[in-house]
């Protein structure tokens, strides 16, 4: 399946036409003496907002004003650039930051306001996710999500394994190594499981590749062997019996951490929060983390943009710049646990500093060396349309013992008919 970069873009075009549709007044949220700004929970650090909210740095007389949105963050977002009034100055944007490139036009070229100049501080690869086929600078990096075998120490320890992380990292260096260790800690300490579903394994694979669902020319290359060897991988866990089967968004996920089930995880780095220090709280000193079998991997991150409705581009750009600079991205990963994209933050003494939860380890290090050596891929504007039919097929040989093969050719069908309903074939 393959179309030319312009088709290509109007196509993602037309993938997004039926949120951008719409008239009135070009204006932005706010005073003349403010910058808005959306965003969700969680996204950004406190303490910063609130001198941006009393002045923002550089720009005496301008300041800021957020509104944290708590659901359908995405369509709101979408709407308000539809009605081309009342839009936020600023707005962030998550990791699918692509699928907001066919509006491209609806923000500033970041380019054209110094971006440029800050290239060099920043990951290239995640630097690069932020910039449109056309060569635009849409999206501005903020965090990152860079991946690491996380794994219980007692438990290991029963096993009989050595709980070192180099000597993890060395027994687990690909996942055929990682399924092994999987079978040696079950028949050690019985229930136990290396994911807690499949769809974690698929995804982590995934995230791990250089290359993905779409090239930047348009091919279609989801149904390649690199994708077809992340299913099967993602199945033989299953039929190994080294999944907890605990989905993702069901009261199971948080489950099998607390009761101990989930023993080891191939996760990015803000499941440190969410899983053990959230989830299994008196697991604190337990807990070590390694390199990822099958190499490093990201999954997550965010950027921020300035929509063309702007009062003040220049001072927005000045925030934001000042936002995610290498200080302020090491503040961010306290509090609410953001990990930079700017390398220099790792050096930074309060992110490698001892973490107790995790056995006095400078968890840090194993995360900044993911993040340093991810080869980076492209994503398209239908990734999220590609990956749906995939997920949701591998849930249903998890959970309802579907054929594998044919789970993989009804996800294949399904992909086709979504990408020509989209007009991308």
């Amino acid at each position: 399946m393959t179309l030319g970069r312009r088709q290509f873009l109007a196509a993602g075009t037309a993938l997004a036409a039926a949120s951008l549709t719409g008239c009135g007044s070009r204006s932005s949220l706010g005073g003349k003496n403010e910058l808005s700004m959306w965003t969700w929970v969680g996204s950004v650090n406190d303490d910063l907002i609130g001198q941006a909210e009393k002045t923002i740095p550089g720009y005496d007389g301008m300041k800021l004003s957020m509104t944290r949105i708590g659901s359908n963050y995405k369509t709101k977002v979408l709407t308000a650039l539809a009605g081309k009034s009342l839009v936020p100055d600023i707005v962030a944007i998550n990791d699918d930051v692509a699928t907001y490139f066919p509006n491209a036009d609806q923000f500033h070229d970041l380019y054209e306001l110094g971006a440029k100049e800050l290239e060099k501080d920043f990951l290239p690869w995640k630097w690069k996710w932020g910039v449109t086929p056309a060569g635009k600078m849409m999206a501005y990096p903020m965090d990152t999500g860079p991946t690491a075998l996380f794994y219980r120490s007692d438990i290991f320890t029963k096993a009989g394994i050595d709980i070192d992380p180099a000597a993890v990292a060395q027994l687990a260096p690909d996942w055929d190594a990682y399924i092994q260790l999987g079978k040696k800690l079950k028949q050690a300490v019985p229930g136990s499981a290396i994911t807690n579903n499949i769809k974690s394994v698929y995804d982590y694979r995934m995230a791990q590749q250089s290359k993905r669902y779409m090239t930047s020319d348009g091919q279609f290359i989801g149904d390649q062997d690199h994708v077809r060897e992340a299913f099967d991988l993602a199945v033989r866990v299953v039929k190994e019996g080294l999944s907890a089967n605990a989905q993702n968004g069901s009261t199971d996920e948080d489950a099998v951490v607390t009761n101990g089930k989930l023993v080891a995880f191939s996760a990015a780095v803000w499941w440190a929060q969410l899983g053990p220090k959230n989830a299994a709280p008196k697991t604190k000193g337990l807990w070590r983390v390694t390199a990822q079998p099958g190499g490093p991997g990201n999954k997550g991150g965010s950027f921020l943009g300035i929509t063309k409705y702007c009062k003040d581009p220049k001072a927005a750009f000045a925030f934001i710049s000042w936002l995610e600079s290498a200080k302020n991205q090491a503040q961010a990963f306290l509090d609410p646990v953001l990990f930079p994209s700017t390398p220099a933050s790792y050096t930074d003494s309060r992110l490698s500093a001892p973490d107790p939860f995790f056995g006095g380890q400078k968890i840090v290090d194993v995360f900044a060396d993911s993040a340093k050596k991810y080869p980076g891929a492209f994503f398209s504007p239908y990734d999220s349309l590609i990956d749906t039919p995939l997920g949701n097929e591998l849930v249903n040989v998890e959970t309802a013992g579907k054929n594998p093969d044919q789970a993989w050719s009804d996800a294949q069908h399904q992909i086709e008919r979504e990408l020509t309903r989209a007009g991308a074939i």
